[in-house]
């Protein structure tokens, strides 16, 4: 009897599948290599500032604010917090823009504070960097002072030819 075509042939443990049979099976290898790609670019990625502002929120979530101690107090059973963010967006929607300005010139307002907080956070990044600048340029001027100048560097590099070419004299009158 020939090998059995179609799902039969499938029903192998997994155990038993070695790699070729999980090509064959059509499954796919574990996500080892996913996982060690993960840590990679997690690797990668730049530590956040802790100083940095952060972003303000969107006129959403502003009202969003609002909208959870209202929405608590109405219905204090429901504590999923998908139940809430469902609620609120759908009242969102339902808002009319007149209704929505206040939300949003508080947005407004909550942003304009953040360009301002990181313009002052920029600024003080530059000059920090600015300083960094400065110290390595100052290292710098003094490493080249420690450093021979081209004649002393010529005159090195005369006597070092001159004992290669002494020892080259000693090893010929070794080989006679």
């Amino acid at each position: 009897m020939k090998g059995a075509k179609g799902k039969a042939a499938a029903r192998v443990p997994k155990e038993v599948l070695n790699p070729a049979d999980d090509r064959r099976v059509g499954k796919r290898k574990a996500a080892a290599g996913k996982v060690d790609d993960r840590k990679v670019k997690r690797e990668k990625k730049a530590k956040k500032d802790p100083n940095k502002p952060k972003r303000p929120p969107s006129a959403f979530f502003v009202f969003l604010e609002e909208f959870r101690k209202t929405f608590k107090k109405e219905n204090p059973n429901v504590t999923a917090v998908s139940a809430v963010g469902k609620a609120a967006g759908e009242k969102w929607k339902s808002l009319s823009p007149v209704e929505k300005a206040p939300y949003e010139s508080k947005a407004g307002k909550l942003k304009a504070e953040y360009g301002k907080q990181m313009n002052a956070y920029n600024k003080k990044q530059e000059s920090d960097d600015g300083d960094e600048v400065s110290d390595r340029s100052k290292s710098e001027v003094n490493d080249e002072d420690d450093e021979p100048s081209r004649e002393e560097e010529h005159k090195l590099e005369k006597e070092q030819d001159e004992e290669e070419g002494g020892e080259e004299e000693e090893e010929d009158e070794d080989d006679d």
